[in-house]
């Protein structure tokens, strides 16, 4: 694993000597695009109360508004990935930033709960097309340890926005009022795409030289990909809306389809190329890297969630003091990326398990902070712990990203990029259903006590945590008997 990391995966075909001399400032552009796809997952649950004030939007609309960014986020990755790989990923990524722009600038104007939540639903389009192309970019421009410090930065910007979503939100909130402070989290995008478009078209290659020529776009796989995704994320999203057991019959179903889809991948990849090459998971860095991001992701983007819930709907937090308590978590993540990304190529999955290990420590620490200091003071006894979570949080997630990618062909550098990401947004989806349900079922058999479900929901938090590690240890010991063996 780590020796394939240092190689930094399949060549290049360029030594870092010719590689592309605009590679960094590509870069730049490409991770504040996605910089701003990923904030907007977490920014604007700080602005629900505003928008229900100021759009009088009932809580269906107020959870579509959530909900639905991230299920046609999640829809397109591996189409969006694909396409990327097949005609160049410039022109597929500057389509991306722009419809997210405009999606933001309508969002922004609307009058309408029903026009924002179909706002909402292009801007998660728009996301979806935008992520791929920047980790394949990643794989295309960079090798070796370049490779890593950029994934590193990549894991640092995930780290940033989802942490300062929630602050950044608040403060917005504050200067632009009750009333409208919400549209300035949607018109914030505006400027920071209108600015990323010229950029991207001067510093991104067209397109690699080590691109394959495929024109099979594989349509019934992309329809079975895309029908099985919306069964399995509609009854996560829908959370809390929707009521009765009914709904989990959705997800069954949609397990259902996947396997139809594994199963028209295999048959029709004998013949033309699949939109997902299924040999990715032959590769055991791969396999077990997107296992453990999976996992991770489903208690990682939870915690701001229900840290956000305990805060402001618990201990009636303005929304600014609310955003500044994740800040620590923010900054701790942003140190260990950029030190995870340098330092991945040297130590390998080990370091994703002792960043696991890290969180799982700092979370349970989160834990007995609330348990002793339960009132408004919670912000600050929890400040330590978090910063500890963070730090772990920055050595897991762009180092997993380099070994899960390293071995993977740049022509595919897209698609297993969407691959990837779409599973971190099914497991995002179930991890806050999940965690959502035992913070709003404790809520209502305690009566109200929302510290008991904050810690109650923690624990389930530190659940998800501890299965990534397994896998992580899995992975290890793994590497170590293939090393024995090979001696």
């Amino acid at each position: 694993m780590s020796a394939g990391a240092r190689q930094g995966g399949t060549s290049t075909g360029q030594g870092e000597q010719g590689a592309d001399p605009r590679r960094w400032k590509a870069l730049t552009v490409c991770l504040v695009a996605g910089f701003m796809t990923l904030l907007d997952v977490s920014i604007v649950n700080v602005a629900l109360p505003a928008i229900r004030t100021g759009l009088h939007a009932p809580q269906s609309d107020l959870q579509w508004v959530v909900s639905g960014y991230a299920l046609t986020f999640g829809l397109v990755l591996v189409p969006a990935g694909r396409f990327g790989d097949m005609r160049g990923r410039r022109n597929v990524f500057v389509f991306g930033v722009a419809l997210f722009t405009l999606a933001s600038a309508a969002a922004g104007i609307t009058q309408s709960s029903t026009w924002l939540v179909i706002a909402r639903l292009v801007q998660g389009i728009a996301g979806g097309v935008i992520n791929p192309q920047v980790s394949g970019l990643i794989q295309q421009l960079f090798r070796g340890s370049e490779r890593g410090r950029a994934f590193g930065l990549l894991g640092a910007t995930i780290g940033i926005s989802t942490a300062v979503g929630p602050l950044l939100g608040g403060l917005l909130i504050h200067l632009g009022g009750d009333q409208d402070g919400w549209r300035l989290v949607f018109y914030v995008n505006v400027p920071i795409g209108v600015l990323a478009i010229l950029p991207a078209y001067r510093y991104i290659p067209a397109r690699g030289r080590e691109r394959r020529r495929r024109q099979s776009v594989d349509p019934v796989g992309v329809l079975l990909l895309a029908v099985g995704v919306v069964l399995v994320l509609l009854p996560f999203v829908e959370g809390q809306q929707w009521q009765g057991q009914g709904k989990w019959l959705l997800p069954a179903a949609g397990i259902a389809v996947l396997a139809g889809f594994v199963a028209w991948e295999r048959r029709y990849g004998r013949r033309s190329d699949p939109v997902v090459n299924l040999s990715l998971f032959g590769r055991r860095s791969y396999a077990f890297g997107a296992l453990i991001a999976a996992l991770y992701f489903a208690g990682f983007t939870a915690i701001f969630f229900i840290l956000t819930l305990y805060l402001q709907e618990g201990l009636g937090y303005p929304p600014l003091e609310a955003g500044l308590a994740s800040t620590p978590f923010a900054a701790g993540s942003v140190a260990a990326s950029v030190l995870g990304g340098r330092l991945v190529t040297r130590f390998g999955r080990p370091m994703v398990a002792a960043g696991l290990v890290t969180v799982a420590v700092g979370l349970a620490v989160t834990e007995l902070a609330v348990r002793l200091v339960p009132g408004q003071h919670v912000a600050w006894a929890i400040a330590l712990p978090l910063l500890v979570t963070g730090l772990g949080s920055g050595l897991v997630i762009s180092p997993n990203q380099t070994l899960t990618l390293s071995e993977v062909p740049v022509a595919e550098a897209g698609t297993a990029g969407g691959v990837l990401q779409t599973g971190q947004r099914l497991g995002a989806a179930m991890g806050i259903a999940a965690i959502g349900s035992v913070f709003f079922g404790t809520v209502a058999s305690s009566h109200g006590d929302d510290a008991l479900a904050f810690r109650h929901a923690l624990l389930v938090t530190i659940g998800f945590v501890l299965a990534a590690l397994a896998v992580a240890l899995a992975d290890v010991a793994a590497a170590r008997r293939g090393a024995v063996a090979a001696r």
